[in-house]
């Protein structure tokens, strides 16, 4: 008998715990913009939803909702035409859960200040979790405001989209306790120049006031599953914006054909289709001929959720990182102890710092426009765009190299740091890409007299708190002045720049104003007046002598996994 060798070729040592068992709502950063945006009040609730999305059931469900993605049935046993979508068991609990906590269409129907702040931070919060679930939930909270543009539209499915009870199937709207809402705008040969469009709109007086017989075909259907959609289509006055019901109200399938799902890089979990509109009935929103304007408000709300989207992604992308170094060892020491490691989870949590203090603004200047303040308004007009533009941008760099802090576990997909890098793209593309926001900033300056006022006033709040920041400042105040005397093609040629000076400056004003004194000081040193390789849109990891990194670092870990 052959004696066992005394060691053991599967012992396993110096590997990280999981980071599970945390609440995700433990973040400075995030807690302390929501009390001064004036949400105070939802603290408790916030708490409730951090342990939960970071609970290691909610990750396991978040796996599965990914890695066994909707599948389409296009027809019964029998050959009828069905057109459904089946999801995983997973994808349906964390939507339970989504909808539960009103992140979806709940902040509409109350009247507290900081509703829609309170919203963003759950959103931002429950979206750590899992991210492809959020997209008939941001859908659902977007459509709302531009559904008020047909009050009786509104009165019929307002109450249904903000109720907190997730009925999924299909089934006639006023027959269900909740409903969600989709998009379908985009087609194939116009992308995001919708004016391209070709689904034309015939009256159909038969069917009720403001109904319409649409044919056509959509290039994106976001959520097909969802109950109602709002779509654009060519009527005899031109592009209007119509209300499409997944089931008519006898019950009957619309005329709603999903031709196939998308095979895409990540959003996994979520289904996105290519359909067929062959005669839906649809009921017109807003003015006929004016549908852009009609649906700019619902893009205005979806894109404030990518941008909490977008700062969601990074704050767990920092956390991962920062939980990895804290417990791998290399060379007889944490990993986070070598100065190079430190300065590139430093640079990491800089940027998720600034990007929710970003985020969580923007959501209190919406709370503040919906309730009647014009200069809030402006500031939004302008600020939004920008930050789309930038930290949706910054995302996915943010994610390669968070990743990158784990070695090659972080390729893996079991660290879960893979479907991270594959979902961060998403945002920078949905609701306009980078040209489209850019010069959207553009637009905004053109149109809205008030914005530049506005943004320059938002500014001037922390003047004279950070050299560089001062100096940064003025040199937008001069850009902006300078847009004035500019061609339309000098001034489309900059726009990028003037987006990402904007969102930066903002981000530099906030975090001087409201951040401990080592984040300011830091992103002030690294995005503001930095020439080199150093400045804004370096690797990240480039950050110069002397700065205070492990009071930064504090800012991304959190208390007790496992």
């Amino acid at each position: 008998m052959t004696d066992r060798h005394p060691y053991s070729t599967h012992q396993v040592t110096n590997q990280v715990p999981p980071l599970a068992g945390y609440d995700v709502a433990d973040d400075p950063a995030l807690l302390a913009a929501v009390d001064r945006e004036g949400a105070g009040w939802v603290t408790s609730e916030l708490h409730t939803l951090g342990l939960l999305a970071g609970s290691a059931g909610t990750s396991e469900q978040a796996r599965l909702a990914n890695e066994h993605p909707p599948v389409l049935r296009s027809h019964d046993r029998w050959g009828n035409r069905i057109d459904e979508v089946e999801f995983h068991p997973a994808w349906h609990a964390l939507m339970t859960t989504a909808v539960g906590h009103g992140l979806h269409g709940t902040p509409w129907a109350g009247h507290q200040p900081g509703e829609h702040v309170a919203r963003a931070a759950k959103f931002y919060v429950w979206s750590q979790a899992e991210a492809g679930h959020g997209c008939p939930v941001s859908m659902t909270y977007a459509a709302i405001p531009a559904l008020r543009h047909a009050p009786a539209l509104a009165g019929r499915f307002e109450p249904l989209l903000a109720s907190r009870r997730y009925d999924p199937g299909l089934r006639p709207p006023e027959s269900k306790a909740g409903l969600l809402a989709g998009m379908a705008m985009t087609e194939k040969q116009g992308g995001s120049d919708v004016r391209a469009n070709t689904t034309r709109a015939e009256p159909a007086p038969g069917s009720g006031p403001g109904a319409h017989i649409l044919t056509g075909h959509k290039w994106f259907c976001s959520a097909p599953m969802c109950d109602l959609f709002l779509t654009l289509a060519h009527g005899p006055d031109g592009l209007t914006c119509f209300l499409l019901p997944r089931v008519l109200p006898g019950g009957e399938r619309n005329g709603l054909r999903i031709q196939r799902l998308k095979d895409k890089l990540g959003n996994r979990s979520n289904a996105s289709a290519e359909i067929e509109l062959d005669a839906a009935l649809a009921w017109q929103v807003g003015e006929a001929g004016r549908g852009v304007a009609t649906i700019i408000e619902m893009v205005s709300a979806t894109r404030l959720d990518c941008v909490v989207g977008s700062a969601a992604g990074m704050r767990l992308a920092a956390v991962a990182a920062v939980h990895h170094a804290s417990y791998r060892q290399t060379f007889g020491k944490d990993l986070i102890a070598h100065p190079l490691m430190s300065s590139v989870l430093a640079d990491l949590t800089l940027e998720s710092q600034a990007a929710t203090a970003l985020a969580l603004r923007l959501a209190g200047a919406a709370d503040r426009a919906g309730r009647g303040d014009e200069a809030q308004k402006a500031l939004l007009r302008v600020a939004l765009p920008a930050a789309k533009y930038w930290v949706c941008k910054r995302a996915s760099a943010h994610a390669a190299e968070a990743l990158e802090c784990l070695g090659g576990n972080g390729y893996v997909e079991e660290s879960g740091m893979p479907r991270l890098y594959r979902e961060a793209p998403l945002n920078s593309i949905w609701e306009g890409a980078g040209n489209v926001t850019a010069l959207d900033v553009l637009r905004a300056l053109a149109r809205t007299p008030a914005a530049a006022s506005a943004l320059l006033a938002e500014l001037d709040l922390a003047a004279g708190g950070d050299r560089r920041l001062d100096a940064a400042v003025a040199g937008l105040r001069d850009l902006l002045a300078g847009l004035e005397a500019a061609t339309t093609l000098e001034a489309q040629h900059g726009a990028r720049r003037l987006a990402g000076l904007i969102a930066v400056t903002l981000q530099g004003a906030l975090l001087v104003r409201h951040a401990p004194g080592p984040v300011a000081d830091a992103f002030c040193a690294t995005r503001l007046g930095t020439t080199g390789p150093g400045g804004p849109g370096a690797p990240y990891g480039m950050l110069p002598d002397g700065l205070d990194l492990a009071a930064i670092l504090e800012r991304a870990r959190v208390l007790s996994p496992g």
